[in-house]
């Protein structure tokens, strides 16, 4: 165990807040006018956003992609948190600062960005669903967890695409999950080195806690249910992904745990591998 490299590596995290491509005040505040019981206004939001030109700029460009699909062009940003949403408005915010980090610093070779947006937004996508048909959780906040679940991931190989790479080498030479050879290599899985850096971005528990204990969504202190809720996400994409991979069995046990039909949920998953939102979705980000 490499116990001395991942001192030194969480003891990074934090100062991540000052690699976010805007200032963290502003995505602070977004977050308090977005929350639960908020009665901030869209024109609020708007002039929250507003003190970032370059920010706003890059919200129209999104909101306006191919992806929305808007019959009109938005020109503001309270007109488009009218249109998509206040919650969809925080997940481009959210994507764009994410994204900004690998402008920031340079990704190994092998990490292949647009399938790790890929998988991000599949597993957003059936934790939104999966929110309607348990009733756990609030769909949107749901997504956002989803969007976020494997942030880990980048972050270390971004910060630390050595032992990135020693981990994923170690995952494919055991036949490992990417959380069981992250343990095996530092003690910790990429879980809770996404959680540190989000806290530090002042995001609501709600959306940290199920990216924090998707891995083992029954020591969850709080938030047990959205953790297995994005747990459940995570394992039906990977299962869909991988039909003879380890997942299989995972995917059943979650689904007795969140009480829905295994079937129903596999379903939901393919059907959005066959729809043309991952690409556009991927594109935009691109």
């Amino acid at each position: 165990m490499n116990q001395d490299k991942i001192q030194g590596f969480l003891q990074e995290l934090p100062l991540m807040r000052e690699d976010l491509p805007f200032s963290p005040e502003v995505l602070s505040r977004l977050f308090v006018q977005t929350g639960n019981g908020s009665l901030a206004s869209m024109e609020d939001v708007g002039e929250t956003l507003s003190k970032d030109q370059g920010l706003t700029a890059r919200i129209l460009k999104l909101a306006n992609s191919a992806y929305y699909g808007l019959q009109a062009e938005v020109q503001s940003v309270p007109r488009a948190a009218a249109v998509l949403g206040m919650a969809e408005i925080r997940n481009i915010v959210l994507a764009l600062g994410v994204n900004g980090l690998t402008q920031r610093y340079p990704l190994p070779e092998d990490f292949d960005l647009g399938r790790y947006w890929a998988h991000q937004f599949m597993v957003a996508m059936v934790a939104k669903e999966l929110s309607d048909m348990t009733d756990v959780g609030k769909p949107e906040n749901l997504f956002t967890s989803g969007l976020l679940h494997d942030f880990g991931k980048l972050v270390t190989a971004l910060k630390r695409p050595s032992d990135w790479a020693a981990i994923r080498e170690l995952a494919e030479s055991g036949e490992l999950a990417d959380s069981d050879a992250e343990e095996e290599y530092w003690g910790l899985d990429h879980a809770v080195i996404g959680a540190l850096v989000l806290r530090s971005w002042d995001l609501p528990a709600a959306l940290v806690e199920p990216v924090n204990w998707h891995h083992s969504p029954d020591l969850s202190p709080e938030f047990s249910n959205e953790s297995n809720v994005i747990s459940l996400a995570d394992s039906v994409v990977h299962a869909v992904d991988d039909p003879d991979g380890q997942y299989g069995e995972r995917v059943d046990d979650l689904c007795q745990a969140v009480d829905v039909d295994m079937d129903d949920i596999l379903e939901v998953a393919e059907e959005l591998v066959d729809s043309d939102d991952i690409e556009q979705f991927v594109n935009i980000l691109s």
